[in-house]
Parts: structure tokens; C-alpha cells; sequence
């Protein structure tokens, strides 16, 4: 068990600091070579963030545990639209323009409910997978027409570097990833067998643990005062997530829940605090000090409605 615990802990960081060091690294060396800031946003950034969600989807489809698919997805949404957000802005708070909530916000609860409305039966197949890609599109259309894909780049890219200095952070980055996703994975599973805790709250532990490592970086850039974090990015990945990162693993292996009333409560609180804090957004024009108070509250209920 100790064992086990160990190598999910290890797997864990290794697919978390894997996918950053690669998407980075990606970035930094598609900016060398002139690829416009506006397209590495819309492209490679915005589907380089959730890299360790849609990894872990695919390794858990894999291993028939579509419960832990789920749970990882929420825990990754859940704690993004409020922990994630409310540490930032308590450390510099930030404003934000209406319309871009509308925009962004729009196309996360349509993301959610997609999601919501393909788990409905309990398995997601390859050809419901094939369409969430398809919706995916969506969004990258969305960010095109609305000029965010610079804005996102800027958030994750200070200064790039050059191909000596990143080409072997992302072949080793994308080693990290898909070593470290097989081994938390499969041990994530062992663990919940052996104690006989719900997979699904194995996955809600991985999505916070893929979750922190954006909260200590967008933390420290607030405190080091290099910008705010804009919506674009705050709410990329949670668009992302719930279409892109189920989907991916539903394409490969069909992502079956064994008991989808019981996980209800959970995907239904992901949707309803998601839409609390999109009007905080839109209400105050930004979330304050006052109002991270309020996201980090709402996070609290998440591991309490199993």
C-alpha cells in the first residue's frame, strides 16, 4: 500500500512537471522560429495546459477505470474556477471586461453541460468522443474571433529561448508525461482496490494535484507583479477539460461509469459553482480580495458530496 501510494505521489509530479516543461519548451521554440504569439495561444498552449488531464483520461479508459476519468476532470475544474482563482486574487486581485466573461464563460458552461449531457447514459463511446473533439474546434474559433491567444501565450511565455535550451526539455517533458501518467494511474486504481475508496475520489485528489502546480506559478507571478492572469487563461483549461480531455479518451478506449447517479452531486456542483463565480466575474468586473473569499468557500463543498 505504502508502495503504491508512492509511486502515484511520484507519477503525479512526474506528469505534472513533464507537460509543463514540455508545453513551455514547445512554446518558447514556436516563438524562435517567428510562429505568431496569437497562434501558439489558440493552439498549442491552450490544449498544452490540460496535457495532464487528457493523459490521465486516456491511461484510465485504458484501464477500465471511468470513474477516476470523471473525478480527475472535476477535481481539475472544480478547483480552477475556485481555489485556483481565489489564491491568485487574494495576492493581486484583478478586473476584467464584461464581454470577455460572456465569451469565455459562455463556452465553459457549454463545455460543462456537454460533458454533463454525454455522461448521461454512463459511457462515453468513440463516436460521442469523435464529436466532443469536433466542439472543441468551437473554442479555438472562439479564441480566434475574440483575439486571445496572445493574451494566453503572455501568461505562459516571458522570454523564449532557443532550440538548444528547449528541445531537450520537450522530448524529456513528454517522456515525464507519459511515464508518470501510466504509473499514477495505475497505481491511482491499485489504491482505491485495495482500500476501497471510490475511484471517483481518486480522481478528484489527481485533478487538484494537476491544479496545483498553475496556482503556485500564477500565485507567484501576482505577487511578483508581472500582470494579472486574463480570462482567457483562467478559463482555457476548464473548456478544454470537459470536451477535449473526456474526449481524447473516449476515442481510444470507451470511458464507462459504473454508477453515474452516485457521481450526480459532484458534476452538478462543478456546473452550479462555475456559474456562481462567472457572476462574480461578470457582477464586480473582476473577482477582489471579497470576492476570492467567496470562490474559496465554494471549493470546500467539493470533497463533501460523495
Amino acid at each position: 500500500m505504502l508502495l503504491e501510494a508512492l509511486l502515484f505521489l511520484g507519477g503525479l509530479a512526474a506528469l505534472v512537471v513533464g507537460a509543463n516543461r514540455a508545453v513551455t519548451s514547445a512554446g518558447d521554440l514556436a516563438l524562435y522560429y517567428g510562429v505568431s504569439p496569437f497562434f501558439i495561444g489558440v493552439t498549442l498552449i491552450s490544449v498544452g495546459t490540460s496535457v495532464p488531464e487528457m493523459v490521465t483520461s486516456v491511461y484510465a479508459a485504458y484501464y477500465g477505470a471511468g470513474d477516476l476519468v470523471v473525478g480527475n476532470i472535476v477535481g481539475s475544474e472544480t478547483a480552477q474556477i475556485t481555489l485556483a482563482i481565489a489564491v491568485v486574487a487574494f495576492i493581486a486581485p484583478f478586473v476584467t471586461q464584461r464581454r470577455h466573461v460572456l465569451v469565455y464563460g459562455s463556452a465553459m458552461i457549454l463545455a460543462m453541460v456537454i460533458m454533463l449531457l454525454t455522461l448521461d447514459d454512463g459511457v462515453v463511446g468513440r463516436s460521442e468522443g469523435f464529436l466532443m473533439m469536433l466542439a472543441y474546434l468551437q473554442f479555438i474559433y472562439t479564441l480566434y474571433t475574440n483575439e486571445g491567444g496572445e493574451e494566453i501565450t503572455e501568461e505562459i511565455i516571458e522570454e523564449p529561448r532557443t532550440p538548444r535550451e528547449t528541445y531537450h526539455w520537450i522530448v524529456g517533458g513528454l517522456l515525464l508525461v507519459a511515464v508518470g501518467g501510466q504509473v499514477m494511474v495505475s497505481n491511482g486504481v491499485a489504491i482505491a482496490r485495495l482500500v476501497g475508496i471510490p475511484e471517483f475520489l481518486v480522481g478528484l485528489l489527481t485533478g487538484l494535484g494537476t491544479t496545483l502546480p498553475e496556482i503556485v506559478v500564477a500565485g507567484i507571478a501576482a505577487y511578483e507583479g508581472r500582470g494579472g492572469i486574463s480570462v482567457g487563461a483562467i478559463l482555457g483549461s476548464n473548456i478544454t477539460d470537459p470536451v477535449f480531455s473526456l474526449g481524447i479518451g473516449a476515442l481510444f478506449f470507451d470511458v464507462v461509469v459504473e454508477d453515474i447517479s452516485a457521481l450526480q452531486p459532484s458534476l452538478t456542483y462543478m456546473l452550479v459553482a462555475s456559474t456562481l463565480v462567472l457572476g462574480l466575474f461578470y457582477w464586480r468586473r473582476g473577482i477582489d480580495r471579497k470576492a476570492a473569499v467567496v470562490c474559496l468557500l465554494l471549493y470546500i463543498p467539493t470533497f463533501l458530496l460523495l
